[in-house]
């Protein structure tokens, strides 16, 4: 019998809405050796990874810990242990992942409440404010910024008018930490889950998330009837109960507690990645961070409207660590991608629904968000599309996005 053939992975340069690039840096501390999942040196690493990912997702919360799996993994757990048998939920949807958060909390139970808008829109806040008035549910549960569409959701408001009327506020951050400003404290989200693939940097396989006391105390009082320290008539009802025993919230905190419950093996490569992951972004500054993905967010587009394309979405509330860009009429978006991928090794990604085929979406995210990428993928874009015979501005693309580069060259040597 012969051996397999030898693993060989071809280099790209990854440009979509995740996963993303990595960092070497973090490759590098994954490749370290292995620990045991109660060595000392390795529960000081858990440790210290809480307080990294405290300051990035600048919370006071003394909750913050990743989830072994992919933020699915995280927004599970989150869900599946706040939410109990006919919870009334509220979901504001206005991309895919707004029905993810809907199919999740279906399964836990939920009496789920949807709200809808156009793709390529957001709410106003005031319209889900009144909407929480109307139906006083126990959860409201919102995608920050949502990647099938390229738009952001502003929270501020919405996450006032929660604690006001004293609703939990649950937010998938999965495409927005680390790569623009999310205040979980300042904006009262009670509980919020980010992912390792996006903005962090590190290949994807971890779910950090945080939350607040009005969470834990949830968690706690259904552990209590998990244990049977209740009485007889609140343990006939066991709705209360969490289903899930890999994504229980309450064993989790254990396990990252000093008491290190024995509930599941750590990933432990993955929890380096992430170490190192949210030590780079602490050492890079988080507002220097936020201005990188500005700054080739700006370059981008303004390749992109030089070279005579169009950007979908209300701009006013645009993703910008996602550019969704409209593709031209009579072309074959799937064949533009294909040749991108085939003849450049440059990957970028298509959309779901209603807009499948309809628009290409472009991603500068975490260590992919850099000038190189950004000049390589327009130069690349322009040839490819000249070659599906669409007449474009030749080489005013990559001139555009130069001149904002320069620009912000010319400022800073001032």
């Amino acid at each position: 019998m012969q051996p397999s053939n030898r693993l060989h992975v071809p280099a790209r340069t990854i440009m979509t809405p995740g996963p993303v690039e990595v960092d070497p840096r973090v490759l590098q501390a994954m490749s370290s050796s292995i620990l045991g999942q109660f060595d000392p040196t390795f529960t000081s690493l858990m440790n210290e990874t809480m307080n990294q990912l405290r300051q990035v997702l600048q919370t006071d919360n003394h909750w913050a810990f990743p989830v072994d799996g992919t933020s699915r993994a995280g927004i599970e757990a989150m869900l599946c242990s706040v939410i109990e048998e006919g919870d009334v939920v509220l979901i504001p949807s206005f991309g895919r992942f707004g029905g993810l958060l809907t199919e999740i909390a279906e399964r836990c139970g939920a009496k789920v409440h949807l709200m809808h808008c156009e793709w390529g829109g957001v709410f106003d806040p005031k319209d889900v404010i009144a909407e929480m008035k109307k139906i006083q549910p126990k959860v409201v549960a919102m995608v920050h910024g949502d990647t099938s569409t390229g738009r952001m959701q502003p929270l501020e408001e919405i996450g006032r008018g929660c604690r006001e009327q004293d609703i939990l506020l649950i937010v998938d951050a999965v495409a927005t930490v680390a790569g623009t400003k999310v205040l979980t404290d300042e904006w009262n989200i009670d509980g919020l889950i980010t992912g390792t693939q996006k903005c962090l940097s590190v290949p994807a396989g971890m779910a950090p998330l945080t939350y607040n006391d009005r969470i834990e105390n949830i968690l706690l009082e259904r552990k209590s009837i998990e244990k049977g320290l209740v009485s007889q008539d609140q343990l006939a009802s066991n709705t209360r109960k969490i289903r899930s025993n890999y994504l229980d919230l309450s064993q989790l905190q254990d396990y990252w507690s000093p008491a290190r419950l024995n509930h599941h093996t750590e990933a432990t490569t993955m929890l380096y990645g992430l170490y190192e992951g949210l030590r780079l972004i602490l050492e890079e500054g988080l507002e220097n961070r936020f201005e990188r993905h500005r700054l080739n967010e700006r370059a981008l587009i303004a390749g992109i409207e030089a070279m005579g394309l169009t950007l979908f979405g209300d701009n006013a509330y645009k993703l910008p660590t996602v550019t969704c860009v409209n593709i031209p009429e009579g072309v074959n978006g799937d064949s533009v991608r294909s040749m991108l991928l085939e003849e450049f090794g440059i990957e970028i990604a298509s959309s779901f629904g209603p807009l499948h085929g309809k628009i290409w979406r472009i991603g500068t995210m975490g260590y992919s968000c850099q000038q190189r990428n950004v000049l390589l993928t327009l130069a690349s874009l322009e040839a490819v599309i000249l070659r599906h015979k669409v007449k474009l501005n030749v080489g005013e693309g990559v001139q555009a996005a130069l001149d904002v580069y320069q620009s912000k060259e010319r400022i800073e040597s001032v």
